[in-house]
């Protein structure tokens, strides 16, 4: 599993240690290798790189520490030492702290410390750290703990600020004692009187030393503005304004101010006075003493400086803290609605490929009944309906595959003019607003266009079909200013596509979930609350960024904003009308899904394909390294066993011939797309998919391979249709279609091999194995049934022992296939009757409880499947009486 790194403005995916972790050799831990890292190892890993809190990951009872960028920064110099190291080994130092920790989580109990002091040695000498810390279990894919994820906050900062805080406070105690101790002691600057009359100032020596006068002009008095202009000129006024109180009020006056020293400095000084009156009340006298407090108010000015930085110190943490959680919590729903829906398209995907399949060859044989043709165009209108559902769940989650290419913004809103104008009706007004020279972007043409047609459709909807639809395409430059309020966007040049509506608008409160999956304010039955969603993770998954701007009356405009691509437009290619047929090539199918696999190998039957099938990677590694001829590999992504789709295409392709792969999927996970895009090189089919189009894929492979470089995946120079012309359809046999999984002594392979040179009407008859099926419920006996029938054999099915019974004597069959529960007479009990008439025919029994289910003795011969059943296995059971040619699975 490649980690995602940090890619086109998408926040906290990965970066340096998403590489990190990618290349580390994971096989020489207990962990082991990547491609076979749990499911829930995997997504707590992608969760831990999209975060920018500090995550380490403490995987298995060692510890092997997993982590992210933010936590690489934390471990200072110990990075990347850390990466993969047990947890005691790596932070020795408080390896008892840490096997506490070990020992709760993994026995399911979660830690959390506040201001936890430690002493560790990150850059080689020892450090006086706090921390918050919260430990909490991860859970493996079978529910039990079996790994710590730890969240690491260093609090050092704040605690240490904290305790500057204190220490200030302290000395600003101290120096208020001392300045009580100075009053007492002669630590004053000076005392001075002010004759109200003649307004001019006396003072002593001290007094003169404080105003930088000579003792004499002190003593016999200086005009008292001169003495003013010795003061600070910002506290001139309030000075003057503490004085007129004084004057006014007769009250005692206390004014703090800075005098001018001679060397230029300011010093602090508390003058304290009280005026006196005649008996008239007019002011005579007004004196004062001067006492120095410079050190109280550094001091107090130090203690509010750091106060006020203290606060926004706390303040810019707690918003940061908000912001971490918000986004942490973001890429939890994400990660989570994301593993959620990539499974549900998976299995959804499947199912809609075999009723779109089945639909496909039923029109073929349908002729021209009109009502029949009606139905099943209805039924495959709905399966188109849910493989959009399925396509926008995985676009909303960012992960559908994109086949971006470099599009004319121009050309493009110029082809999509006709659809649109159709698609919103003649009572919506149109106007499309294009910038001169507009700059190439780059994007998956189908899915951009989905996402102007779903924004224009939205805005018809706000404006109830009757208003003005405005189209504009313009080329932007970001400057750091604009990026600074949308931290998902860089500085740089873009192309933006804005769609703009003329309807109500939208409230804050709607506006705030507006992007969010299922949100819609839409009636019910009128809306998924999708559209909003997939163009938002289209948008985010091609590297670019989406805005919408709504205000209650005034409409709503959407943006979407996508990087400015510098290189040429890609030419247009237009799809082929006619879907190719096969020349008699041989197709390795590699599929799971047993009904998947089954409609594959009709569909390429039918195309004139020779198939051979494979239910897993590693029964299809036995096909690659036999030599056994191979045309192509058609196989899907996601695959049970050991060896992975990606590597079985890479033996493929180091055969001799190489082996073409064109791969198959509903649901990609990250075996062949990164960052949004399909890996170069690959070639993917998307499930479901119709027979045309999988007849030009495998036509477009086939055709590429057999070009100047074998395995290259360029288009030649013959057409499908000149190819076509070359060879004649070839109609379904099932002769021509190989059987997989069943191994072959020498002498049968042999006669496999010479079996190859024959024609099929040359191949010696052989009689048909006969079957006794008992199955209880209908449609899984007449499944069955059919299978078996496919298979070659010849099936009597019944519903019940008693059914089954009278038929023994009339009929030697080979084999009995039968449901151990039944409405009478168990399974079990069933075959033993069996075999006391027909000693040699080979037992399969069959139950819902599995291989293992309890039938009391032992039947000797007997073999045990569980349902359902496993299509690869039930061949295995039955290799003796299939024939490798005939059996077409």
């Amino acid at each position: 599993m490649p980690f995602p790194a940090q890619d086109h403005g998408c926040p906290g995916w990965g970066g340096e240690m998403a590489r990190r972790i990618s290349e580390f050799d994971w096989s020489a831990t207990d962990v082991g290798a990547i491609p076979n890292w749990p499911r829930s190892l995997t997504a707590t890993v992608q969760l831990l790189l999209a975060s920018p809190v500090p995550l380490v990951l403490l995987w298995g009872k060692a510890g092997h520490m997993i982590y992210n960028d933010a936590y690489a920064v934390f471990a200072g110099g110990r990075h990347p030492y850390l990466l993969g190291c047990p947890v005691e080994t790596g932070w020795p130092e408080v390896a008892d702290f840490n096997r506490h920790v070990m020992n709760t989580c993994l026995a399911g109990g979660t830690l959390s410390y506040r201001d936890k002091e430690l002493v560790l040695l990150r850059e080689g000498k020892p450090e006086d750290v706090w921390m918050d810390l919260y430990y909490s279990p991860v859970a493996d894919d079978s529910g039990a703990p079996a790994g710590v994820l730890a969240i690491v906050v260093e609090t050092t900062g704040r605690v240490l600020t904290e305790r500057w805080r204190q220490r200030a406070e302290a000395e600003l105690h101290e120096t208020n004692e001392r300045l009580q101790l100075a009053l007492n002691t002669g630590a004053v600057l000076g005392t001075c009187v002010v004759d109200m009359r003649t307004q001019k100032i006396t003072g002593d020596e001290r007094f003169a030393r404080t105003f930088s006068l000579s003792v004499d002009e002190a003593a016999r008095g200086v005009d008292h503005r001169a003495a003013t202009k010795m003061i600070h000129p910002d506290d001139q006024s309030l000075l003057q304004h503490l004085t007129f109180k004084a004057l006014s009020g007769g009250k005692p006056f206390r004014a703090e101010y800075r005098i001018r020293r001679p060397n230029g400095d300011y010093v602090w000084v508390q003058a304290n006075g009280q005026c006196e009156f005649d008996d008239n009340g007019v002011p005579t006298r007004f004196p004062a003493v001067l006492i120095d407090i410079h050190e109280r108010k550094i001091a107090e000015q130090s203690l509010r400086q750091l106060t006020e930085t203290l606060e926004q110190r706390v303040a810019d943490a707690v918003a940061a803290r908000a912001f971490a959680e918000e986004q942490l919590r973001q890429a939890q729903k994400m990660e989570a609605i994301g593993s959620l829906t990539g499974g549900v398209a998976h299995d959804f995907n499947n199912v809609l490929q075999v009723i779109n399949g089945n639909l496909q060859m039923m029109a073929a044989d349908a002729g021209d009944n009109p009502a029949t043709l009606r139905r099943l165009s209805a039924a495959t209108d709905a399966v188109k309906r849910g493989a959009k559902l399925a396509a926008h769940l995985l676009a909303f989650a960012r992960r559908q595959p994109l086949s971006p290419t470099v599009l004319n913004p121009r050309r493009l809103l110029a082809g999509m003019s006709e659809m649109l104008h159709r698609a919103l009706g003649e009572t919506i007004t149109i106007k499309t607003v294009l910038s001169d020279d507009l700059w190439n972007v780059q994007a998956d043409r189908n899915q951009l266009e989905n996402a102007l047609l779903n924004l224009a459709i939205n805005g018809r909807d706000a404006m109830k079909a009757d208003g003005t639809l405005t189209v504009r395409a313009a080329n932007r430059v970001l400057d750091a200013a604009f990026c600074n309020d949308h931290a998902e966007l860089s500085p740089g040049e873009y192309v933006v596509f804005s769609i703009t509506d003329t309807g109500a608008g939208m409230r804050p409160e709607v506006l705030e979930h507006a992007f969010e999956p299922f949100f819609t304010t839409k009636p019910n039955g009128h809306g998924t609350g999708l559209g909003l969603s997939m163009v938002f993770g289209f948008v985010r998954q091609s590297g670019g960024h989406t805005l919408i701007e709504s205000e209650v009356g005034q409409g709503t405009t959407v943006s979407l904003y996508f990087p400015r691509c510098c290189e040429p437009e890609t030419p247009e290619t237009v799809d082929q009308t006619a879907a190719p047929v096969g020349g008699g090539e041989t197709i390795l199918v590699v599929e799971d899904d047993a009904d998947v696999r089954l409609t594959a190998v009709e569909m390429l039957a039918q195309l004139g394909y020779k198939v051979l099938t494979a239910s897993s990677g590693d029964a299809a590694l036995e096909f690659i390294q036999s030599d056994m001829p191979i045309d192509l590999l058609f196989t899907d992504v996601v695959m049970p066993g050991k060896i992975k789709s990606v590597e079985l295409a890479r033996r493929a392709a180091a055969r001799s011939p190489a082996v073409p792969t064109l791969f198959t999927s509903g649901y990609t996970r990250d075996e062949i797309v990164h960052h949004g895009k399909l890996d170069a090189g690959i070639t993917l089919l998307s499930k479901p998919y119709r027979r045309d189009d999988l007849a030009r894929k495998v036509r477009s492979v086939l055709r590429a391979s057999a070009g100047p470089v074998a395995g290259a995946t360029h288009v030649g120079k013959m057409t499908d249709r000149e190819i076509a012309a070359c060879v004649p359809p070839v109609a379904y046999d099932p002769s021509s279609v190989e059987t997989p999984g069943v191994e072959m002594p020498d002498g049968a392979a042999r006669d496999h091999e010479a079996r190859q040179d024959v024609a099929p009407e040359a191949a010696p008859a052989r009689s048909p194995a006969h079957v006794l099926l008992v199955e209880d419920d209908a449609d899984s006996r007449e499944a069955l049934s059919s299978l078996l029938g496919a298979l070659g054999l010849d099936c009597t099915s019944v519903g019940s022992a008693e059914e089954a019974l009278p038929l023994v004597p009339a009929q030697r069959y080979d084999i009995l296939c039968t449901d151990i529960t039944l409405p009478g007479m168990s399974g079990d009990n069933l075959a033993r009757a069996v075999l006391r008439a027909q000693p040699d025919v080979q037992v399969l029994l069959v139950s819902g409880y599995g291989a293992h289910a309890p039938i009391g003795d032992s039947i000797p011969g007997a073999r045990m499947l569980g349902k359902p059943l496993d299509l690869a296995q039930l061949r295995r059971e039955l290799a003796q009486w299939l024939d490798p040619i005939e059996a077409a699975w």
